[in-house]
């Protein structure tokens, strides 16, 4: 289990592949395995870096609550400790905060930025749908139901039915790896501190220097695509690609989708 030392905490991580390094962040609450289905396809072409963030998987779990700059530094400190000066960078959903304060902070270790299911806080992005919202603040149903109604709000309508093999997989993850709650808590920290118009990063985003790819499900219910849009008015040189038959969760709904249009992103 490889593990380093990184902006003062135990981070583990692992690599796959070879070529221009490629680091993956991931969204609030998942470690590594978000991205377990895309790394394959992935690193054909690049050296691809996943890691656990700091409060889940096999990294430390020091008491919160954390912030997107925070775990911003822990990233850079990563890549440091690995012997990249930069890197391609991925943040899916909150991982898309933590991708943002990096390209903010440490510019010169962002090569290349790809901004997925994600928002720039604040009062003017796209909140999430009500249906979405009432499925992942339930804490009275039972656990294995909530999980089952969790992934389906996530993925695109019909997605869960006819996938009932990636499904499975993904409830067995979970029952293997519960979520520390502490450590959720600390992590739920990083979206709500950018909620006010101080904290935001839509007025900074101008300052992005990076090339960015900003991805979107078309079926979202938890981050709305249109935050893709709102994104792209902001930072510079900026893309958007909206995968037409996804949801929230594309990184497992539509790997080979996704590869397509990041590998074609990166290599341009």
């Amino acid at each position: 289990m490889p593990t380093l030392t990184a902006n003062d905490i135990t981070l583990y991580y692992e690599t796959h592949g070879s070529g221009d390094p490629l680091i993956l962040i991931s969204g609030l609450g998942y470690d590594h395995w978000q991205w377990h289905r895309m790394v394959p396809g992935l690193a054909g072409h690049f050296q691809v870096i996943v890691f656990d963030n700091r409060g889940v998987g096999l990294s430390a779990k020091p008491a919160g609550p954390y912030t997107a700059r925070l775990l911003a530094d822990d990233t850079a400190a990563l890549l440091e400790a690995l012997g990249h000066a930069s890197a391609h960078v991925m943040g899916h959903s909150m991982g898309g905060f933590v991708a943002q304060a990096l390209a903010l902070d440490h510019p010169q270790r962002v090569r290349r930025l790809i901004l997925a299911s994600t928002n720039f806080g604040g009062p003017r992005h796209l909140p999430i749908t009500a249906e979405a919202m009432a499925v992942l603040t339930d804490t009275k149903s039972d656990p294995l139901e909530r999980l089952r109604r969790g992934i389906a709000v996530s993925t695109a309508p019909g997605w869960a039915e006819a996938h009932p093999e990636v499904v499975q997989a993904w409830l067995e993850y979970r029952a293997a790896h519960p979520l520390d709650p502490a450590g959720y808590q600390a992590q739920l920290a990083v979206g709500l501190g950018l909620l006010s118009e101080a904290a935001c990063f839509e007025h900074r985003l101008a300052n992005v220097q990076a090339p960015t790819l900003i991805l979107a499900g078309a079926h979202d219910k938890v981050v709305p695509p249109g935050n893709a849009d709102l994104l792209a008015a902001r930072i510079p040189d900026s893309r958007v690609h909206v995968l037409p038959d996804a949801g929230h969760m594309f990184t497992l709904e539509t790997p080979e989708a996704a590869n397509r249009v990041i590998s074609g992103f990166l290599k341009a």
